[in-house]
């Protein structure tokens, strides 16, 4: 049996998956490199990943596919309403929009409601009266593809960490799902083990993967620290900044300026400068316009080190953003190198 592709049709792979009458599933991801792969994950793999969450979750619900089923954040969601035997309700095809998605929301049977999300959509529900309610609807919102703004929200959302490689999200806000393991290395580097870990690579290339102390880790392109406890995410390995000799997070800094009541949304990267060998530079949407940059720089200067403190604030109309909704650091980059 081989495994079934999600991009050829995503609802029938995983359901064949679970039913044993494939492999398991194939998922095409970007990687750490930009570059397409698919990233085989088994059916035990999937099954444990829709279990675990189900547990966490405190019990099985109706679940509303509101991002792409061939991304395995979408596939998850099929996997659990059919692991779970509850209703699934897709939202229409078109453009995202909080009428369509309250319209949906408000079409789910009663008892226990889930839905899955990406950062950007619920910025976008944030900002409509129908769009909060609808939000406020569901007993867990799961929140992944990158980190959550702060929005001020009922507390049903989730912030999840996990990748392609580890079955989706399986670190639930800085707790890892039942069954999974996590650990850093010297350099930082995020490793995560355990019962939704995928087989590997259908290109052969699994060095990303590795045996360490009798279990099978997959090594991240993320950095963070792990307590025992709790893990948190400081950000992608190669978007550090090296400023003056200092790493910057991306992540961090573009935490401490969500938190400012006049950002919605920001990223961060570094730009090459001849003085400090990068400058921390800032690209945000604000729809009520942002201050001065001093200003700014004054109000971050409690959250952050003097090093980390954007020496640029860009206000954009829309951040630049990957086909699986995250920040696409590479062509912000590209772009600051333009408008040098």
């Amino acid at each position: 049996m081989q495994h079934a592709r999600l991009s050829e049709d995503p609802l029938r792979a995983i359901r064949a998956a679970l039913a044993g009458e494939a492999a398991g599933i194939a998922v095409a991801t970007s990687g750490s490199t930009g570059h397409p792969r698919e990233v085989l994950i088994s059916p035990d793999a999937v099954v444990a990943s829709a279990r675990a969450t189900t547990s966490r979750l405190g019990g099985a619900g109706a679940w509303l596919l509101a991002i792409p089923a061939e991304r395995i954040g979408g596939a998850l969601v099929v996997a659990r309403a059919t692991l779970d035997g509850t209703e699934l309700v897709e939202l229409p095809p078109g453009p995202f929009t909080p009428e369509a998605f309250a319209a949906a929301a408000a079409g789910m049977p009663g008892g226990r409601r889930y839905t899955s999300l990406v950062p950007t959509q619920v910025v976008r529900l944030s900002r409509s009266q129908a769009g909060r309610a609808a939000l406020a609807s569901f007993d867990a919102i799961l929140v992944g593809g990158a980190p959550m703004p702060p929005l001020g929200l009922d507390a049903n959302l989730i912030s999840t960490y996990g990748a392609t490689e580890t079955c989706g999200g399986c670190v639930y806000d800085g707790i890892p799902l039942d069954g999974v393991l996590v650990s850093t290395g010297e350099d930082g580097r995020i490793r995560v083990g355990g019962a939704t870990l995928a087989e590997g690579y259908a290109d052969g290339d699994d060095s990303a993967f590795t045996v360490e102390g009798g279990a099978r880790w997959f090594v991240t392109p993320d950095v963070g620290t792990w307590d025992g406890d709790r893990l948190e995410v400081e950000g992608r390995a190669d978007d550090v900044i090296i400023t003056g000799g200092l790493k910057a997070h991306p992540a961090r800094v573009e935490r401490a300026l969500e938190s400012l009541p006049y950002v919605d949304a920001a990223a961060v990267a570094g730009v090459p400068d001849h003085e400090w060998g990068a400058r921390v530079v800032a690209w945000a949407t604000a729809a009520s316009g942002l201050p001065e940059l001093e200003a700014v720089r004054a109000e971050l200067a409690p959250l952050l080190e003097p090093h980390e403190l954007p020496r640029e604030v860009r206000r954009v109309g829309e951040l630049p953003r990957t086909a699986g909704g995250k920040i696409d650091r590479r062509a912000m980059r590209a772009l600051a190198r333009g408008e040098e």
